[in-house]
């Protein structure tokens, strides 16, 4: 068959003539020959007058008209792409920036679409001839792969000092020899900067822990191969088929008791965040050192948007990383790594960013252009037209002003490159966010969704479902219609409203928000409520580490109201449990008691099974 085929602004566009029963073969084949990235959303298409064109071409990119195609997500090196870069024969012999149009970095390096070279950082390197014969070639697997790139003519590592001063020594040799000395070496990757240390060094993990104010909450592990991930957790074939994916995210397993770590990676857990390689200078680390895994955690402090170039690396990560394996090409979005767990055979995400972003969701209906600003812990944005939904990388908790700029950053991006501009802005009713507050600030007319409807209507849309439904919604804290903190809720909910069918008994948060970080004032508040005066019992108080002065303070101002407002919250309930079960009396991260009080609860089930 002849014809042509070109990327345009609605998606890409294939004009083909032949025979009519090769043109129904073609149409039959599309769909199901795709390559390994490629998504297909939708085909039509119509009968149209041959053009009696010979050959087939591939037209430039059409960059007029409003956006419908699409921006790759990022992908781990593919299996082609790993064997040249083991092959010494080969001219990408250890290329840290190997890549084809099977895998390699896309929405992370894009500043705009159509997804063509001049529009990605890479524009900055001319390909040398052989690569521009490669990307050229319609037979070859670098066929318009927009990273495309080798040692002649793509980017280089370096090796910076603490100070940030260029080392001349072998940049991932010198990073290696750091790395067994127990050092914190920060390496620029895909969506970001993270900070390394050798997984089975206690004291390096404990320094990472201290430099990086992450106290307790789990650490991810990055290691070779799935036969290392099984030496160190359960797994089951859909875990695997997870770990094993394109995407590469973190997927969190049930760690085996031998495991050989060090212990302060995941402390008070029985699961363990695990992730394969998935840019090539990871396998070059990891390969090249001998090391069993790498802890891999975002490098900045905690809270704050990941670093992603090079000065500003050196200058925020000062006094967290010993050294610095950067690289010279732009990182133009942020993107913290995907994580993602198995429930009952079925994958469910826990942060969706790099890999699965900016692939957009497919609604249920036709919406106007709008903007959903999201909460304020685990911040994401969404912005939607027509029938899609595209949803911004993990933002993070939008508790310091870097987070806020980076909300803004981002959303720029999507508005530019999606080209969509909101009428309206739909925000939380919790007058205390900050993005409640940014959205209350913009000129559009402004819709508010009451937070536990919002859980349960993007539930029923994710399965399809328009209702009305029962839905649970039991979470930490939403602020509810009747000024009460809610955060265990039966709703009676269709997509566009509800009604409060029961909830959990209203109880005091004395001291409102220390209550989320002290446990044990939650469980004074259940107790106050449950048995009264006998909550000042000597063994029951010594069991939450509480003195008797301090429950007394307390309870006199649940008594009198005095910053101890009502909540129905399951997450509270939780945090109230762990204080009286396990004596957590203060928590390092978000969840940490109800955390380690189901991670009790999941040893004794297996015990029980077994």
């Amino acid at each position: 068959m002849s014809g042509e085929v070109s990327n345009g602004m609605g998606g890409v566009v294939v004009e083909v003539e032949g025979e009519r029963e090769r043109v129904e073969e073609f149409l039959r084949r599309l769909p199901l020959e795709i390559p390994p990235l490629a998504r297909i959303e939708s085909i039509g298409g119509e009968e149209i007058a041959g053009l009696g064109v010979v050959g087939f071409r591939i037209l430039a990119s059409d960059a007029r008209g409003q956006v419908s195609t699409q921006i790759p997500s990022d992908a781990g090196t593919c299996a082609d792409c790993l064997r040249e870069m083991s092959d010494p024969g080969n001219r990408r012999y250890r290329y840290p920036f190997i890549n084809c149009t099977h895998c390699g970095p896309r929405f992370t390096i894009t500043r705009s679409i159509p997804y063509d070279r001049p529009q990605t950082s890479m524009a900055r390197f001319a390909m040398c001839a052989e690569c521009q014969a490669e990307y050229d070639d319609p037979r070859d697997r670098r066929f318009h792969a927009q990273p495309n790139a080798c040692w002649e003519c793509g980017p280089r590592l370096t090796m910076l000092d603490e100070e940030g001063a260029a080392s001349a020594e072998e940049p991932v040799g010198a990073a290696i020899e750091l790395l067994l000395a127990g050092k914190i070496v920060a390496v620029k990757g895909i969506g970001g900067f993270h900070l390394v240390v050798a997984a089975t060094n206690q004291e390096a993990v404990i320094r990472l822990r201290g430099r990086k104010r992450r106290f307790g909450k789990p650490l991810a592990v990055m290691v070779r191969d799935l036969e290392s991930v099984r030496r160190l957790c359960e797994v089951s074939d859909a875990e695997a088929a997870l770990l094993t994916s394109s995407e590469r995210p973190i997927v969190l397993l049930r760690a085996l008791a031998s495991q050989g770590l060090a212990a302060e990676i995941a402390p008070g857990v029985p699961w363990l965040g695990v992730f394969l390689q998935y840019a090539p200078v990871h396998h070059l680390l990891l390969e090249d050192s001998g090391l069993r895994a790498l802890v891999m955690t975002s490098a900045n402090l905690s809270e704050e948007p990941i670093a992603i170039a090079n000065d500003e690396a050196v200058e925020r990560l000062r006094g967290l990383a010993d050294a610095y394996l950067v690289h010279d090409r732009e990182i133009l979005q942020r993107a913290d790594d995907s994580v993602l767990q198995v429930v009952e055979g079925q994958s469910q995400f826990v942060r969706r960013s790099r890999g699965h972003v900016p692939l957009p969701v497919r609604l249920l209906q036709e919406t106007p252009p709008l903007l959903a600003v999201g909460g304020h812990l685990k911040s994401v944005f969404t912005l939607a037209s027509g029938r899609r939904g595209y949803q911004s990388q993990h933002l993070g908790d939008l508790e310091s002003v870097a987070s806020a700029d980076f909300f803004v950053e981002a959303l720029e991006h999507f508005e530019r490159i999606f080209q969509v501009s909101p009428e309206y802005v739909v925000h939380d009713l919790h007058p205390g966010y900050r993005s409640t507050a940014w959205a209350l600030a913009q000129p559009q007319p402004k819709i508010a969704v009451q937070h536990h409807h919002a859980h349960i209507a993007g539930c029923m849309a994710e399965h399809g479902l328009r209702g009305p439904v029962i839905g649970l919604a039991l979470d930490g804290t939403g602020y509810g219609v009747d000024g009460h903190v809610w955060g265990g809720e039966v709703l009676i909910a269709t997509l566009t409203d509800f009604e409060r069918f029961a909830h959990l008994k209203y109880v005091a948060m004395p001291g409102s928000e220390a209550a989320v970080r002290q446990p044990w004032r939650m469980a004074l508040g259940h107790l106050h409520a449950a048995i009264g005066e006998r909550v000042f019992d000597a063994d029951l108080l010594a069991r939450m580490k509480v003195s008797e002065a301090d429950a007394r303070l307390l309870g006199r101002m649940i008594e009198r109201g005095v910053n101890s407002p009502l909540t129905s919250s399951c997450g509270r309930l939780f945090d109230a449990a762990a204080a009286i079960i396990l004596g957590r009396d203060r928590v390092d991260y978000e969840a940490q008691a109800a955390i380690e009080l189901e991670g009790i609860a999941e040893k004794n089930i297996a015990r029980e099974n077994n």
